[in-house]
């Protein structure tokens, strides 16, 4: 008798879950979503591998039709693209970096109610969100700093988001202050305090802007399109930006040592799959710190 006892629980917790109807609801909803985002991009996949003619003749769903690789073999033997894009590894990864190191520098100082001016200095930092100089004097901005056709005029410009400052600041108010408390009881500074406390329990939060910097970065191309005239400054976006627009499709088969009915042949393929070349390295990081995601926004988006 005690046996079978001691088993209920067990019994009882392997018991299947009941779904309600607006359980199922509300599922049948999120998988609609899911499949609204992932189809599209299954669809282009598909496009990047199909032949010209299937492609034209609208036989392409999302299953490659008479799979043709010219198209990715091209993008790959392409010395300009490849340039773009380890150039944009580069402008991402130290862009992330400087835009990281200043959030921390800003978020950390104004949960401190010591903090001589902490309002003004949050109010400056919350106008920026409502209010901009606009394209036209940010430009000019840029050009009187001599920034014009430099990488830095890829990093400077809108290092410090105020978005991402704010989850940050949530963050670290959030933490227990008998923690800071303990840490100055022992001689510990204001930066031993932040490198040694505050960081190392805000990994979640860190690694969620992180993820917010880097996609943007490596997203954008606006700024490129301002800023940058010389190729060899021009990322990956920025790329793909001008051959969409269908003035690059020539020149990469040219690259490629085939004659113009090559180009012809992946001139319709070719543009999805530089779409798959630019997203799939970000879709290879996202994993690594997609179980920092939730964690970090909800923690750093409520005060407790």
């Amino acid at each position: 008798m005690m046996k079978q006892e001691a088993n209920a629980p067990a019994f009882h917790a392997k018991k299947q879950r009941i779904w309600t109807g607006p359980q199922i609801i509300l599922a049948l909803i999120i998988i609609l979503i899911s499949l609204t985002c992932l189809l599209p991009f299954v669809n282009v996949a598909a496009t990047s591998l199909s032949s010209k003619s299937a492609i034209l003749s609208g036989k392409v769903t999302f299953f490659p039709v008479e799979l043709d690789t010219r198209a990715y073999k091209a993008i790959f033997s392409d010395p300009a693209m490849m340039r773009s894009l380890w150039f944009t590894v580069f402008i991402t990864v130290v862009y992330t970096l400087f835009s990281m190191v200043m959030t921390i520098l800003m978020a950390y100082p104004l949960t401190k109610k010591r903090l001589t001016g902490r309002k003004f200095f949050n109010f400056m930092a919350l106008f920026t969100m409502y209010f901009s100089g606009g394209t036209i004097p940010i430009y000019l901005n840029i050009k009187e700093l001599g920034l014009l056709d430099s990488p830095w005029s890829l990093i400077l410009p809108g290092m410090l988001s105020t978005y991402n400052m704010i989850i940050l600041k949530s963050f670290f108010s959030a933490l227990p202050p008998e923690l800071e408390e303990a840490a100055t009881i022992d001689g510990a500074n204001d930066f031993q305090i932040l490198l040694q406390v505050y960081l190392p329990l805000s990994m979640a939060s860190l690694a969620t802007l992180t993820l917010f910097y880097a996609v943007g970065k490596w997203n954008s191309f606006q700024d490129a399109l301002y800023y940058i005239s010389t190729k060899a400054y021009q990322p990956l976006q920025l790329k793909l930006y001008h051959l969409i627009k269908g003035s690059q499709a020539v020149d990469i088969a040219a690259m490629e040592g085939g004659s113009s009915t090559v180009a012809t042949d992946i001139s319709e393929s070719i543009e999805p799959a530089s779409i798959i070349f630019a997203t799939l390295p970000i879709l290879v990081v996202y994993p690594f710190v997609q179980r920092y995601f939730v964690a970090g926004v909800t923690i750093g988006a409520v005060k407790g």
